[in-house]
């Protein structure tokens, strides 16, 4: 087709994550018919959305990196843009990025770079220090999810600032569940209606630190509130937080559903939601809560007051402040014209900020300004 821009994704695979959210959203939200997307991924297993978007004709490659540095990798993604005429990679978080920016040396083809997050504490290598900025002036475009995923690119990476920009995640609005939906998970969960829900889905992971949600939710109880908790997930923190509701005797309150492949009916049922990790890029649960009229509260970590703004449509407290994350629910909980005020403004922030159209606008820009 003349005229035809091929852009292909390098990612690591197309399981079911944040990342490869995005890049399901970016191709499946996508309004250009001048815009042909592929997707190489370099480990395997695919994962189930990348059989998904096989299905539904979009071109996958697959080729496991091998342990170390994998220069049969470097070839293989090289031949690869050569043969199917590829006139941009998009690199989605550093170790793609590195294959694919080599790869792409001396190419005609346009190499951007997003980051979707950092690892918690946040630090950098001397080594990658040193060649990072290197790697920057072959690259044509870099974006990070948020504010503070860029100033990590810049404190950590040596990146240069001004050559960052944010383009925040973009998802899909989801669609509330019906009211004979909730009746029926409310019954299944043994909550009494008069009970608020307040709720979490998140990895049992201690970056999320549920220990200390815990914590203030026990605090909530001993102030009166009535009140469920509901975490939707599973991970090897199971045991520690399986424990940590027995020290404080709040099994009867607490709700884990375990693990959910479909957890928006969950998220319905919640009305309010928590986010108290240590380190966040851009929750996508975090955005699908906002979709459909959720008061939040979070930490102040990463992302997160960028997504809510304080005083707006949610809370944002301290981070690994168990205090103040309480004070902050109970302030909601029991203040109804402050929370209708959090729910509406929460849909009106998504749509300005977050939809699927707002980041596939934004990318389109740096797609055709390269072309």
């Amino acid at each position: 087709m003349n005229g035809l821009t091929r852009v292909m994704h390098i990612t690591y695979d197309m399981r079911i994550g944040g990342t490869e959210m995005v890049i399901k959203n970016l191709i499946e939200g996508f309004n250009n018919p001048t815009v042909e997307m592929s997707i190489f991924c370099i480990e395997s297993p695919l994962g189930p959305w990348g059989e998904m978007l096989k299905e539904s004709g979009i071109q996958i490659t697959t080729h496991p990196r091998q342990p170390g540095f994998d220069k049969g990798l470097i070839k293989a993604i090289r031949a690869h843009i050569r043969h199917h005429n590829i006139a941009i990679i998009h690199c989605h978080q550093y170790t793609p990025w590195v294959y694919g920016v080599i790869a792409a040396a001396g190419l005609k083809t346009n190499v951007i770079f997003t980051e979707h997050g950092r690892f918690y504490p946040d630090s950098g290598t001397w080594k990658r220090k040193l060649v990072n900025p290197i790697l920057q002036r072959l690259t044509d475009s870099m974006t990070a999810i948020s504010a503070a995923t860029k100033q990590a690119l810049v404190t950590h990476e040596n990146l240069s600032n001004n050559k960052i920009s944010v383009i925040y995640n973009g998802i899909q609005a989801l669609t509330p569940a019906e009211e004979s939906t909730l009746t029926s998970l409310r019954e299944q969960l043994a909550i009494s209606p008069d009970c608020i829900v307040l709720g979490t889905i998140a990895r049992f992971d201690p970056i999320k630190n549920h220990l200390m949600m815990l914590n203030a939710f026990r605090d909530c109880l001993n102030a009166g509130l009535k009140a469920v908790l509901v975490i939707v997930g599973d991970g090897e923190m199971r045991p520690a937080i399986e424990q940590r509701i027995e020290e404080l005797n709040i099994a009867s309150s607490v709700k884990l559903t375990g693990y959910q492949p479909q957890p928006a009916e969950y998220l319905s049922l919640m009305d309010i939601f928590l986010l108290s990790s240590f380190s966040e890029g851009t929750s996508m649960t975090l955005l699908e809560a906002m979709s459909i009229g959720k008061p939040c509260v979070v930490t102040d970590a990463g992302g997160n007051k960028e997504v809510i703004a304080h005083n707006q449509n949610g809370l944002v407290v301290e981070n690994d402040n168990q205090a103040a994350f309480a004070q902050a629910i109970q302030r909601i909980a029991t203040d109804p014209k402050l929370y209708n005020e959090f729910a509406d403004e929460s849909k009106k922030r998504f749509t300005r900020c977050f939809s699927v159209k707002s980041m596939c606008d934004a990318f389109n820009s740096i797609y055709q300004r390269l072309v």
